[in-house]
């Protein structure tokens, strides 16, 4: 009966410690995704890829939401905590930017289902917006405290226009894309700040750096689609999301003995944005230059997402994932 009992209490236990970081999972995926569609719309790759994962992407979002909201139901506590963690509450944000980008998947394909899933992810990511700003206001963190994952509820204001154009007025995509552009200039003054003068990051948070290449390159689709203009402001910050990608590669010995945490998704989204963006350049320049990056950072993203989710499946495998921390 006791061993019975113990078994019966271990699902209950890994739930308990379903961390909202997870979400991080899809929006890698759904990015790379994203990535396979448009080289396939723009430089001949075969639309089979992105259509497998597509349905790949959307099954693995709805698995991870439904656990989430079995924990809320069970764990009320534990989400409580994670919703005022000075770390954790950023991450909140993926789950809004995962429905984003999944509108964006399905833009063109089920026009219907992306204008939902667009609204959804529209209301939510403000929502996250505003209360994780009045945290940071209202707590008193501390520069520790600070780290890369601070972009992802300001960058999902920048997605929001690239996923709404044409679902809603201009005006509403330029309330979000204001929010993005200005706090993630203060927030970049900050992590530089914490980065050059204070102790360095936790090995599970190095992966995090990687998202700094991400409010650039996306920032330069969002104001593209927004404006419709390649101008100076769009090669600055394509040309910024460009050097913060060769930046975090010269860096590369900070993050190749790393343990394994599930921050290593963090590799991935801003590798897809990158990607996205020069996709985006050579369909405005038609330059042969941007077509071969673009298909060298397809490749690379690839490569990092498939060794990411082969350890991610290795540590669930040792139940290493989704335990008390």
């Amino acid at each position: 009966m006791q061993q019975e009992e113990m078994i019966k209490s271990i699902p209950s236990d890994r739930l308990q410690f379903f961390p909202i970081m997870m979400f991080a999972i899809v929006m890698g995926l759904a990015g790379l995704t994203l990535v396979y569609k448009k080289v396939s719309e723009a430089l001949f790759l075969p639309s089979i890829i992105y259509l497998v994962m597509m349905i790949c992407t959307t099954i693995i979002f709805f698995i991870i939401l439904y656990f989430y909201l079995l924990k809320i139901m069970k764990h009320k506590n534990e989400v409580k905590k994670e919703f005022s963690h000075p770390i954790r509450i950023n991450f909140f944000a993926a789950s809004s930017i995962s429905i984003l980008i999944l509108s964006m998947i399905y833009r063109n394909t089920i026009d219907p289902l992306a204008q939902i899933f667009f609204i959804v992810g529209a209301v939510f990511h403000i929502f996250f917006t505003f209360y994780t700003i009045k945290f940071w206001i209202n707590n008193n963190l501390e520069m520790q405290h600070s780290n890369p994952a601070w972009f992802i509820p300001i960058v999902g204001n920048l997605i929001v226009p690239i996923a709404g154009k044409g679902f809603i007025d201009d005006s509403v995509l330029y309330f979000y894309f204001s929010i993005g552009i200005f706090f993630w200039i203060i927030l970049f003054s900050i992590i530089l700040n914490r980065i050059i003068f204070h102790n360095q990051f936790a090995p599970k948070f190095m992966p995090t750096l990687f998202i700094l290449i991400a409010p650039p390159a996306i920032g330069f689709i969002s104001y593209v689609k927004l404006t419709g203009n390649l101008d100076f402001f769009a090669q600055i910050l394509f040309n910024l999301g460009l050097f913060f990608t060769i930046l975090v590669f010269v860096m590369y010995k900070n993050f190749i003995n790393i343990k394994f945490f599930i921050s290593w998704w963090a590799f991935t989204f801003p590798m897809a944005a990158i990607t996205l963006a020069t996709v985006l350049m050579y369909e405005l320049t038609h330059k042969g230059f941007y077509a071969i990056l673009s298909y060298i950072l397809m490749v690379i993203t690839s490569v990092i997402i498939v060794l990411v989710a082969r350890q991610t499946i290795i540590h669930m495998n040792k139940k290493e994932i989704c335990i008390m921390e």
